[in-house]
């Protein structure tokens, strides 16, 4: 038998096909690419004459405006009457006969064809090795629509969309400057996703967009569908919960952060962009809080951060009470929560980490689900978990008391929900076997692996950790526009005060 390692190719490992230079020769050109697609309907070649020349068309069917290729190109060059120079026919079609904004050349069939899945109209002539790429692209797209995951009460209602450049025109009306810099590039040797950098050059720190270039080009992979493959290359503490690379399906929000020096990626077919560096602090900040007042800012802001610390300890600490610190409690809920619980087949610790996950299982479902059956799945789940586990002696009313709670807090910042359910788990087996006392180890242990994490050189619990005084004007609590300054934050104040990579 062959090893594995003859017999399964790692995909980065593949070799693509590569077809070379454009020929002199158009209908070869033609014939090549029809070859690469093997018949597929949706690749059109078309061959015609345009004063005596042979000229062959080639696109997408689907990606293109057709209107637009019979009108602006075809029709055109086809019906031209006069003749074409000798020195530079392919110039001549650009300035005097096609009519169009977005044209190009490529000198080799792999750039033509790749540009042609995007949308693109080629046009080979007889005798020149340069092909045009003319521009009718009408890719299938979903309407801007308010984000899922960002609701704002007073904010914009646009959200980013699959389409890069909807994504990149949404940001520019937003800043309308030439400081704003955007560099293309692509990434993944199969699919060729068109991401985009984007950075206020005025603003941006060297250091910082060196070292997002420098990851992104380092990055190795065969397809990339999505931002979030690229969201492991940007972040350096790939062991810890939570993560310093950040995301938003709002433009508004990405421009804020863009002026705060940050910087930006936009990846093709993705609703959402990334920003780096993230801080701890983001995670319970809204664009709400600069449209309220300062004093309901604050408010809502330390609401947020109680929330997240209720869905991490509260299990943990009502596990432990219940098994090791009872004298913490009063009497008469002493009483209550013993008879309720004696009922019950789990222990305090069981009983936790069950209902737990079952709590997660609905979640999930209803993550999944079709729509249409979406308040079926709530109502079996309300009646399973709420009445029928409590009257089978399966959980105890207090325990779903305190999931409920905690589930609720939990869905107050999204951004972190996926380390809260994980540290929530993690904090009710520690509570279940040490009591308050491994609570507040583990707490202290969390404190100290947030406070060591440190990428592009800007600490992820500033500005509490290094301590930074003016960085606290727009922190857990914000101040008036007129105390803060011109500028509301700005990320490299921090770094300086941080350790370099």
């Amino acid at each position: 038998m062959e090893k594995a390692d003859n017999v399964f190719v790692p995909l980065n490992n593949i070799q693509e096909e590569t077809f070379g230079d454009i020929r002199k020769n158009a209908v070869e050109n033609g014939r090549i690419i029809k070859e690469a697609f093997e018949g597929s309907f949706d690749i059109v070649v078309k061959k015609g004459y345009c004063a005596g020349k042979c000229v062959v068309f080639a696109n997408c069917d689907g990606l293109c405006n057709s209107q637009r290729i019979a009108d602006n190109a075809i029709r055109p060059i086809l019906t031209f009457g006069g003749k074409l120079p000798e020195d530079s026919p392919i110039d001549f079609i650009c300035d005097n006969i096609i009519c169009g904004t977005e044209q190009r050349r490529a000198k080799t069939l792999d750039e033509a064809i790749m540009n042609m899945l995007r949308g693109t109209l080629l046009i080979f002539v007889e005798g020149e090795q340069t092909c045009i790429i003319f521009g009718v692209q009408q890719i299938p797209e979903r309407a801007l629509q308010e984000p899922d995951t960002e609701v704002q009460e007073f904010g914009s209602r646009e959200g980013f969309t699959e389409n890069i450049k909807t994504n990149l025109t949404l940001v520019r009306k937003r800043l309308c400057t030439a400081n704003l810099k955007i560099e293309p590039q692509e990434i993944g040797k199969t699919s060729k996703t068109r991401i985009i950098v984007c950075y206020m050059k005025d603003r941006v720190n060297s250091d910082t967009l060196a070292e997002v270039k420098k990851r992104l080009s380092a990055v190795d992979m065969d397809t990339v569908l999505g931002a979030g493959y690229l969201r492991k290359a940007l972040d350096t503490n790939r062991k810890s919960l939570f993560s310093m690379t950040g995301q938003t399906q709002r433009p508004d929000t990405f421009a804020a952060k863009l002026c705060e020096g940050k910087v930006g990626v936009i990846v093709d077919g993705t609703p959402f962009a990334l920003v780096v560096p993230k801080l701890f602090i983001e995670n319970f900040q809204t664009l709400d809080d600069y449209i309220n007042r300062p004093f309901f800012a604050g408010f809502m802001r330390l609401i947020r951060f109680v929330a997240f610390l209720i869905s991490i300890f509260l299990p943990g600490t009502f596990v432990s009470i219940g098994l090791f610190h009872q004298e913490m409690l009063p009497d008469d809920m002493l009483y209550n929560i013993v008879i309720m619980e004696s009922n019950t087949l789990f222990t305090l610790t069981l009983e936790a980490l069950i209902i737990h996950f079952i709590y997660e299982i609905v979640r999930e479902a209803g993550l999944r689900m079709p729509k249409t059956i979406g308040h079926a799945v709530s109502i079996v789940g309300a009646l399973v978990i709420g009445d029928a586990a409590v009257t089978a002696g399966l959980i105890g009313a207090p325990m779903l008391i305190v999931v409920a709670m905690t589930a609720i807090c939990s869905l107050v910042s999204s951004e972190v929900y996926q380390p809260i359910s994980v540290l929530r788990i993690v904090f009710i087996i520690i509570g279940g076997f040490t009591g308050l006392y491994g609570i507040m180890i583990g707490a202290a242990a969390l404190i100290i692996s947030l406070s060591s994490m440190t990428d592009y050189g800007v600490p992820y619990l500033a500005p509490f950790t290094p301590y930074n005084k003016s960085m606290w004007r727009d922190s857990l609590f914000r101040q008036d526009m007129e105390k803060m300054g011109k500028r509301v934050f700005d990320i490299n104040a921090l770094k300086m005060r941080g350790k370099n990579d």
